[in-house]
């Protein structure tokens, strides 16, 4: 199994307390907690709980094409993103796929379960793991039939420069190449997506949603995939499991998109409290922190040996490590935006551990 963050049953046991009382920094889920729509919906709605939900979606499909702006059939939904990244794959059968790296685990399983062969274009350090014009030769070298990237990037949380992104697309789409972007993280910029414009002009860009992690519901499991190519898309619909969608992620998708108080709220507290994390982490001279976009704070701990995750858990708080991330070792780490309450406990947690 891949290792991802928010394992606090697996952490507690470990540590023989209640998982309730460790403070999680390290899932990347919005600190406001689940809009008030998705309560009052389920609440009133709990006898859908005994029907089968429509096997095509269609009031989902419907929402998630109006909310973006596109058509009907250049959308579909899935159970969490994930999903509909093993699913691409399968459809798409690349025998030859490019990876940047670091970056999300699930893209490398998904394609070595098809028997890929995986070239990664590795982000250095050095260039402040942002990609720059040599991807663009290295994609014409190589001439991969797919590529992933994320936007913002998962682990470092940072974007590449829109206008990279636009020729980077432009060259993929003169090659025939399948460009996978994953923009679980886009709702959390108030700017949006660089790339959705080009979707109706495009038969290789795909771009990968997460409803999860901005609207505060990963129990639901809820993602979508947009794409031009609605031949792609019609044959992911017509071929995979029925049913994926639970009737609550399917009701509840349908109006998250439409709260615009909780997105303008969400936007404005992530970036107070997102600020305050990365100004407060940057005066430890044993820290090496990069500006974030996202709502999640890439950073190094410098000193050499030092287990910096298991001596917050001394605190009863938990962060994400980054080793197992490939290009990455034990001294890189994500943590969450938290509320402001926690992210003053964790500043304080950090202080008494580093004592600079």
């Amino acid at each position: 199994m891949s290792e991802h963050g928010g394992n606090v049953l697996e952490t507690g046991l470990q540590l023989g307390i209640d998982p309730g009382l460790l403070l999680d920094f390290s899932s990347n889920i919005n600190p406001l907690g689940l809009p008030e729509c998705v309560r009052s919906l389920i609440v009133s709605h709990l006898d859908i709980i005994m029907q089968y939900p429509d096997v095509e979606y269609r009031h989902l499909h419907q929402a998630l094409a109006s909310a973006n702006r596109c058509d009907y059939d250049q959308t579909i939904a899935g159970n969490g993103e994930t999903e509909l990244i093993y699913g691409l794959v399968r459809r798409l059968a690349p025998r030859r796929a490019m990876l940047l790296v670091p970056g999300f685990a699930e893209y490398r399983r998904a394609l070595q379960q098809q028997g890929c062969e995986i070239i990664d274009y590795v982000l250095s350090e050095q260039n402040g793991f942002q990609m720059d014009v040599s991807v663009l030769d290295a994609v014409r070298a190589c001439r991969p039939d797919c590529l992933f990237i994320a936007t913002p990037n998962n682990p470092t949380g940072l974007m590449p420069d829109a206008g990279l992104l636009d020729q980077l697309a432009s060259v993929c789409e003169s090659l025939h190449i399948s460009l996978i972007v994953d923009e679980a993280f886009i709702d959390f910029l108030p700017q949006g997506s660089s790339l959705a414009p080009r979707l109706a002009q495009s038969r290789y860009l795909y771009l990968l949603r997460s409803l999860t992690k901005f609207f505060a519901i990963p129990g639901l499991r809820l993602g979508y995939l947009l794409s031009g190519n609605t031949q792609t898309i019609y044959q992911m619909k017509r071929t995979r499991e029925p049913w994926s969608v639970n009737a609550f992620s399917a009701l509840v998708g349908q109006h998250l998109l439409l709260d615009e108080d909780y997105i303008s709220r969400s936007h404005a507290f992530i970036a107070r409290q997102r600020n305050f994390l990365w100004q407060a982490m940057r005066h430890f001279s044993s820290l090496v922190v990069w500006e974030p976009q996202a709502n999640f704070i890439f950073f190094r701990c410098l000193r050499h040996g030092f287990d910096l995750k298991a001596a917050l858990l001394d605190y009863h708080i938990l962060i994400r490590h980054c080793e197992n991330y490939p290009g990455l070792d034990r001294n890189y780490y994500r943590i969450a935006v938290r509320s402001e309450a926690e992210n003053h406990r964790f500043i304080a947690a950090l202080t008494h551990i580093l004592q600079d």
